[in-house]
């Protein structure tokens, strides 16, 4: 009940891009280099599609987590920047502004930020005080691995490649395992929880909260969300959410 929160991570830049180089490769004065590169394009069309996806979530059905005093100022939701702005200072300082200027078209959103050692330990020890936090593209690699773990497991934690304008991509967060393909063990939930995002993310809201009912239904018969703990097959927990729908 603690967790409630959705990760919103650049998927396009920082680290992961492979700009960098080799210095005196293979020698004892071999220097290797690894870029963070972020556009302002990149970071603001993260930034406001987490704030638009806070929106669209809450405007209509605030946050549980807001303080009663929160909710008297009007806030119905709340967006926590992860970053590292002590040491990484110029991407971050890029981050920083960028999320401190979109702010400002949000108002009833409370903007937050916490650095991303912070973040992996409050995900674990108070979860609750996070509604949505958005980050750069290696600080989310890691942080949505952990938010799996804490909620269950990767088993039960749905994922999306989101371009707002444009074709999107979905797929649990787990991969594709397939040291355990045809046993069925798998826990199906989060590739059944995909298909919810995604349905959301065309508008079928109706459809993807009928789904997300009947697999909230199902979870409380499981036993565990670990592979070959279900107490089910992967087959019978399909099964039972299609009859619950």
């Amino acid at each position: 009940n603690d967790i409630d929160y959705i990760v919103f991570r650049e998927n396009t830049g920082g680290l992961y891009t492979g700009v960098g180089e080799f210095q005196n490769k293979g020698t004892k004065d071999e220097v290797a280099v690894q870029s963070m590169v972020y556009s302002y394009k990149q970071v603001e069309r993260c930034i406001r599609y987490a704030f638009e996806s806070l929106k669209k979530r809450h405007e209509n059905n605030p946050w549980r987590g807001l303080s009663d005093d929160e909710m008297a100022k009007g806030y119905y939701a709340k967006l926590t920047l992860c970053g590292k702005t002590n040491v990484l200072t110029y991407v971050f300082d890029l981050w920083q502004r960028v999320f401190d200027e979109v702010a400002k078209d949000y108002p009833h959103i409370i903007p937050d930020y916490c650095h991303v050692d912070a973040i992996c330990i409050y995900m674990v020890e108070d979860p609750k005080r996070f509604n949505g936090i958005v980050t750069s593209n290696m600080f989310g690699d890691i942080i949505t691995d952990l938010a799996a773990v804490t909620q269950g497991g990767m088993g039960v934690a749905p994922s999306g490649n989101i371009n707002p304008n444009g074709v999107s991509m979905f797929e649990p967060v787990h991969g594709t395992a397939p040291a355990f393909a045809g046993k069925g063990v798998i826990n199906p939930v989060a590739t059944i929880l995909t298909a919810v995002l995604m349905l959301n993310h065309l508008g079928e809201e109706a459809a993807a909260q009928n789904i997300e009912n009947a697999t909230k239904d199902v979870l409380k018969k499981m036993k565990s969300m670990l592979v070959g703990q279900m107490g089910y097959s992967t087959s019978e927990v399909g099964d039972m959410v299609v009859q619950h729908l």
